[in-house]
C-alpha cells in the first residue's frame, strides 16, 4: 500500500527546534485577473528575503516568518504542488511541528485559496488578516494596527499584484512597522500558470539585503524589473518578427528607465537588425561619448553574427 504524500512530508516535517527570529510583517496575495502569485516582505533582519519569501509558477506562494521554520516554504509547495489546497497543506504541516506556538506562516495556492498561522507565543503584536485571494501577517510590530492598515491598502490599491504588494508594504510602514526599524525587504512574483520549468515563470525576484529605507529602494529595483521585463518582451518579439511589438516594448522600457544606457543599447541593436539603422545611429553616437567601450563592444558583434561588418564600420567610425 502506497503512503500519501503528506504523510510522507508530514513525517519528515518540521523540526521542533525554531530557527532564526525573522520577526517581521508580510502578504501573500493571488491576482486574481492574471492568476500571478506573489509575496512581499519587510524585515528589521538581514537579507529578510533569503528566509522568508517562496513561490512556485501555478503552484502557490509561501511567507514563514516569526521564529522561523524555513521548510514550511518548499514543504508546503510539494504537497500544494500535488493538489493540496493551501489550509490542508498548511494545516497538516503546523500539526507535525513542535514549535508551533512561535510560528507564523502563510500560504496562497493557485485558486486563490489563503490559510495563515500566527502561533500564540509570537511576539506583540502579532497578528494576521485574510481577504479575497490575500492575506496580512505581521509579528513584533509597533502595534496591533499594522496588518490591518496592510489589508485595507492591498484592497483599496489599484494596479497589477506587484503594485498592490507594494502598497501593503509601505502601509505597514506608515503604521509603524517593526517595532525594531527596518533594513531588509524582498518581492517574489511568479506566473499562475505551472512552466514545469524551475527557472521560468518569475516575474519579479527582488531582494533588498540591508539598505536604511528597504522599501524605497525595492520600489525603485521593481521600476527596473519592470522596464527589463518589457525589454525580454521586445527581444522576443523581434525573434518572432514582430516589429512592431518590439518596438512598442522598448518604448516601454524607455518610458520607464529612460537613462539606462544597457537598454540603449540593445534597442539600437535591434533597430539596426530591423534595417533602422539610421534610427539607431543617434542612439550609439550618445552612448559612444558618455562611454567609449560601447563602441568597441559594437566592434565585436560581427563576429557573432549580430550585425554586418559594414553596419558595424559605419557606426563606430
Amino acid at each position: 500500500m502506497r503512503t500519501p504524500l503528506i504523510a510522507v512530508i508530514l513525517l519528515h516535517a518540521v523540526p521542533a527546534a525554531a530557527d532564526r527570529p525573522v520577526h517581521t510583517f508580510s502578504i501573500v496575495a493571488r491576482d486574481p485577473v492574471t492568476g500571478d502569485l506573489g509575496v512581499a516582505v519587510q524585515s528589521h533582519w538581514f537579507s529578510v528575503g533569503a528566509v522568508v519569501t517562496w513561490a512556485e509558477p501555478g503552484v502557490g506562494a509561501v511567507a514563514t516568518q516569526s521564529f522561523v521554520e524555513q521548510s514550511y516554504g518548499p514543504l508546503g509547495l510539494t504537497l500544494m504542488r500535488a493538489g493540496k489546497g493551501a489550509k490542508e497543506a498548511l494545516e497538516g504541516l503546523v500539526a507535525a511541528d513542535a514549535g508551533r506556538d512561535v510560528r507564523q506562516v502563510a500560504f496562497v495556492d493557485a485558486t486563490g485559496q489563503v490559510a495563515t498561522h500566527t502561533g500564540k507565543s509570537c511576539i506583540a503584536a502579532a497578528g494576521h488578516e485574510a481577504g479575497e485571494s490575500f492575506s496580512v501577517q505581521a509579528n513584533m510590530m509597533e502595534k496591533p494596527t499594522v496588518w490591518p492598515a496592510m489589508a485595507k491598502a492591498y484592497r483599496n490599491t489599484k494596479g497589477d499584484l506587484a503594485e498592490r504588494m507594494l502598497a501593503a508594504l509601505d502601509a505597514a510602514e506608515a503604521e509603524g512597522g517593526d517595532i525594531r526599524g527596518r533594513q531588509s525587504a524582498a518581492i517574489l512574483i511568479v506566473s499562475g500558470k505551472p512552466s514545469g520549468k524551475p527557472w521560468a515563470g518569475r516575474l519579479f525576484d527582488l531582494r533588498v539585503d540591508d539598505h536604511p529605507k528597504p522599501l524605497v529602494e525595492l520600489r525603485r529595483l521593481v521600476k527596473l524589473q519592470r522596464a527589463y521585463n518589457h525589454m525580454n518582451a521586445g527581444d522576443l518579439a523581434v525573434e518572432h518578427k514582430d516589429n512592431e511589438a518590439a518596438l512598442r516594448e522598448y518604448k516601454a522600457a524607455a518610458a520607464l528607465v529612460p537613462d539606462n544606457d544597457e537598454m540603449v543599447y540593445w534597442h539600437a541593436v535591434a533597430l539596426v537588425g530591423m534595417g533602422k539603422t539610421d534610427d539607431a545611429m543617434p542612439m550609439f553616437k550618445k552612448l559612444f561619448a558618455k562611454e567609449p567601450r560601447w563602441r568597441e563592444l559594437t566592434r565585436r558583434l560581427p563576429a557573432s553574427g549580430l550585425m554586418p561588418e559594414e553596419t558595424a564600420r559605419k557606426i563606430t567610425q
